[in-house]
């Protein structure tokens, strides 16, 4: 199949090796302008610019698709499919038109839940006990369109919001080419989608939603440790500086003096294995951290330079 292939970050990354090494006439790679990064701002191409251009492959990166111009160079480059993985552009209804075998999306999510942007870090914040993926058809709606395959993964006890990332990203891209041969054969049938999602819209992930609400319960707490990690990753703040938590456990509180008059964010036990803050129900052990402007490291290597008393309270 002629194939245009549209993707940004790390998780479209693998897709694109595997349709590449499929044997598919991979005509462009459309991804985002390349952005500055880091302290000196220098320009950085996307993950998916950089495994384009490994491949040998003609990139794009327009401002814009919905731009007329390049509505145009779609059309005169005649694909049979257009793949979308984590792009980062509305797709129009002109461009889906293009194709005759239209525009199919990888979705981080067992649709019809999760919806939206951040499919896979609310897996995790939400609890869900499995995850998967979903070749779709697209429309015009947000992740509304047609199903053509499914593919699903139990999440561990222990599942990050990276962890989920790195295996959907495989399952996806394995799926993709699954379907781009059942497609080429006449063998996929969709599945419409329900109209109603049984979950909330994946909204994007934003920075600010890493702040530990320590009014919430302890489990509620431990999941966003894992959500959120690795980025933006949960935070709190220790003696006016910023602390981010990697990782966690509910824990019990017995045998730390004073816990029942403890507030919710007042450490009420610290010792080799973790660091135990109070919560609204239960107790969180903080068990890997970062203080603003050290290393990432153990609760256990963070205690032997760094005095955390009991009744200190973190914001």
């Amino acid at each position: 199949m002629r194939v245009i292939f549209m993707g940004t970050p790390d998780f479209a990354v693998e897709t694109l090796r595997q349709t590449a090494h499929a044997g598919h006439e991979i005509i462009g790679v459309v991804t985002q302008p390349d952005r500055p990064k880091g302290r000196g701002k220098a320009m950085q191409p996307t993950p998916v610019k950089e495994t384009a251009l490994e491949l040998g492959l003609p990139v794009y990166q327009p401002k814009s698709v919905k731009d007329p111009d390049f509505v145009n160079v779609l059309k005169e480059l005649k694909p049979d499919i257009i793949v979308v993985v984590a792009f980062g552009q509305l797709i129009t209804r002109e461009i889906l038109e293009i194709p005759p075998y239209g525009c199919i999306n990888v979705h981080g999510s067992l649709l019809p839940k999760y919806r939206g942007a951040a499919p896979v870090q609310w897996a995790v914040l939400c609890g869900e006990k499995e995850s998967g993926v979903t070749v779709m058809r697209m429309d015009a709606g947000l992740d509304t369109g047609d199903m053509l395959a499914k593919a699903a993964v139990p999440l561990e006890a222990d599942e990050t919001g990276g962890s989920l990332f790195d295996k959907l990203s495989i399952l996806g891209a394995k799926l993709l080419t699954e379907t781009l041969q059942g497609l080429s054969q006449g063998t996929v049938v969709a599945q419409p989608q329900p109209k109603e999602s049984p979950t909330p819209y994946a909204s994007m992930i934003q920075k600010s939603m890493g702040l530990i609400q320590w009014e919430k319960d302890a489990a509620d707490i431990e999941r966003w440790t894992r959500g959120l990690n690795p980025w933006p990753s949960a935070f709190t703040h220790l003696n006016g500086k910023t602390m981010k938590i990697f990782k966690s456990s509910v824990c019990s509180l017995k045998g730390a003096d004073g816990w029942r008059d403890a507030v919710p964010g007042q450490v009420v036990l610290v010792e080799a294995q973790g660091i135990y803050v109070k919560c609204g129900q239960g107790c969180l052990r903080i068990e890997e951290l970062q203080l603003e402007g050290k290393k990432r490291m153990p609760a256990r290597d963070f205690l032997r330079g760094h005095a955390v008393e009991a009744g200190t309270v973190l914001l």
